[in-house]
Formats: C-alpha cells, sequence, structure tokens
C-alpha cells in the first residue's frame, strides 16, 4: 500500500489539525465540522495529482485553450456518521463523483475491550471499473475500513482504490496494508503511535462522530 503521510510536510493543514485536536475549540460543533471539511479539501488537492488526465479541449472568448483534465470516474463512499463532514471536503474537490454510503459501527461484546464491526446500511453505484474513494476519518484498528470495503465487493471491482482518512494509529495502518492491495493509496493527515485498551487512538481527538454531531445514546 502506498502511504501518503500529508503531516510529513508542514501546510496550513497543521492549523486545521491543532484545532479538531484541542479540547476546547473542538467543542465548537460546526468549527470541528468545518476543520473535517477543509481537511478533506486538501486531502482531495493531494490526491488529485495521482489521477488520470486527457487533453481537453476549451473554448475561451478569443481562442481555444487545451487544458489537462481528471478523467477517472470517481465514487466517493463514507462510513456514517463521523465521515459525513470529510464526505463533504473531498465532494467539494471531486464535484462530479457519484456518491455511496454505508454505516459501520462497532458492537462490543460483554468484554468492553472487544467488538465487532457491524454494517447495516449501504447506498453504492456500481464500482466497476471506477475510482474508489473511501472515507473514514478515524482510523483505529482498520477493522471498520475492511469491513466497508469488504460489505462494497458486490458492486464490482474498482480500477483503483484511495482511502482518506484524518488521524490514524499505527497499529490500524499496519492492519489495512496487510490486507489492500499494493497500488492502494493511503491520504492520511496524521499517524498517532499507539490505541488505548478500547481500541481509541492516542493521542487522537476524542469521538469524531460525537463532536461533529453531539453523542449518541446507546440503546
Amino acid at each position: 500500500m502506498l502511504i501518503h503521510n500529508l503531516s510529513d510536510e508542514n501546510s496550513i493543514l497543521n492549523t486545521f489539525m491543532s484545532e479538531i485536536r484541542d479540547q476546547h475549540i473542538q467543542k465548537d460543533r460546526m468549527r470541528f465540522r468545518r476543520n473535517i471539511e477543509r481537511i478533506g479539501e486538501v486531502i482531495g488537492y493531494e490526491m488529485s495529482k495521482s489521477l488520470n488526465y486527457e487533453s481537453t479541449k476549451i473554448e475561451t472568448p478569443l481562442d481555444i485553450s487545451l487544458i489537462n483534465l481528471p478523467k477517472d470516474d470517481i465514487v466517493l463512499c463514507s462510513i456514517l456518521r463521523a465521515g459525513v463532514p470529510l464526505h463533504n471536503g473531498l465532494l467539494n474537490y471531486f464535484d462530479t463523483a457519484e456518491n455511496a454510503f454505508i454505516s459501520a459501527y462497532r458492537q462490543h461484546k460483554e468484554n468492553p475491550e472487544t467488538f465487532d464491526i457491524v454494517v447495516e446500511y449501504l447506498a453504492c453505484p456500481s464500482l466497476e471499473g471506477k475510482t474508489l474513494i473511501l472515507a473514514d476519518p478515524m482510523l483505529a484498528t482498520g477493522q471498520s475500513m475492511v469491513a466497508t470495503f469488504e460489505a462494497l465487493l458486490p458492486f464490482g471491482k474498482p480500477k483503483s482504490v484511495h482511502l482518506a482518512c484524518v488521524i490514524g494509529a499505527k497499529k490500524g495502518v499496519d492492519f489495512i496494508s496487510n490486507y489492500f492491495s499494493e497500488d492502494t493509496h493511503l491520504w492520511i493527515a496524521a499517524i498517532d503511535e499507539t490505541l488505548n485498551s478500547k481500541g481509541y487512538i492516542i493521542p487522537g481527538l476524542g469521538d469524531a462522530g460525537d463532536l461533529a454531531f453531539g453523542e449518541k445514546t446507546q440503546h
């Protein structure tokens, strides 16, 4: 797997990352969502450099201009609910993309430190021969990313696969590296070293879904 860790170089992305991590600033839900969206825009811009292009004639009021434009058919899939702001940021740049949505959550067993990934809702166009962008802001154990991708397999074989994440744990990055093919791209804004006993990223930022949309009640 090809790993593009955007934190390897300094950019304005550092500001957005600092604000979503800061326990005081992140309490502003609107600002948190917008920062995740802006991170999605940065990831989308960097990702766009790896796509396929073709020369296209554009008619201006004075003459013809040749411009290289993306030619990939993109399907953008996000994992509900935390993935929505990241999805919106990517969609701001890939505005002609088809869209897919999937729900995946942790179902804890009697031992709170063990869980299964449950997929309940899925809406997806055909993926055959297309470029799939799978977006999930937090890559902790990597199990949700794999479970989501496997749920998408009946919709066709993508030409290429790009994974977009905001923060990942090294363990999760290693896990998906062993699962996905060598030509899969991971675009990620930061990689943290550890997970705690409950599978949350340390230092991370907390629960991205709760920070974006409010705390949920467990049933």
